[in-house]
């Protein structure tokens, strides 16, 4: 596979983890509008281990689809030779490099604060109820900033390749 194949494979994945991240973002924002200090309560132990799994599996998918996004999106501006002046804000690439540390910022964000929160308030880690209750407040807050600078996070991005010389 020659790499302008491989950059448009890169291109096609980029996007749809973007959908799948910021999608699963922004179903959260719909589903939940305002902030309620409540657990989400245990299944009947029969379908215990399928909950699980399941909530395991969404949250997953969620996760490294945001590290898929980071490396095809690594990827595509490295064979552009754009990686270092978006990075830097340099020149023409300044624009896409603004969505870059959005993007960057955001993925720290549910990796470093959000997911270490969520695993406690789905119980796949222990902490007592009360630490539960206090880590929903904190996984909202994260998911509800991630949301936010979903919009000029996508702004940019998309303006980088396609409207980047306007600013």
């Amino acid at each position: 596979m020659d790499i302008t194949a491989l950059d448009g494979v890169a291109r096609y994945v980029h996007i749809v983890a973007v959908m799948v991240w910021i999608g699963h973002n922004w179903v959260n924002v719909i589903s939940r509008p305002r902030y309620m200090r409540v657990l989400p309560e245990d299944p009947p132990e029969v379908f215990r281990a399928v909950f699980i799994a399941a909530a395991r599996r969404e949250h997953g998918v969620f996760r490294y689809a945001s590290l898929a996004v980071v490396g095809t999106g690594v990827f595509m501006l490295w064979n552009r030779e754009q990686l270092w002046d978006a990075v830097m804000l340099r020149g023409g690439a300044a624009v896409i490099g603004i969505g870059v540390w959005l993007g960057l910022v955001m993925t720290a964000n549910l990796w470093f604060v959000l997911w270490p929160h969520q695993k406690k308030v789905l119980a796949f880690v222990p902490a007592t109820v009360e630490e539960r209750l206090r880590c929903t407040r904190i996984t909202f807050l994260s998911s509800r900033t991630n949301t936010i600078l979903s919009i000029p996070a996508v702004f940019f991005m998309v303006m980088g390749s396609h409207a980047g010389s306007a600013f």
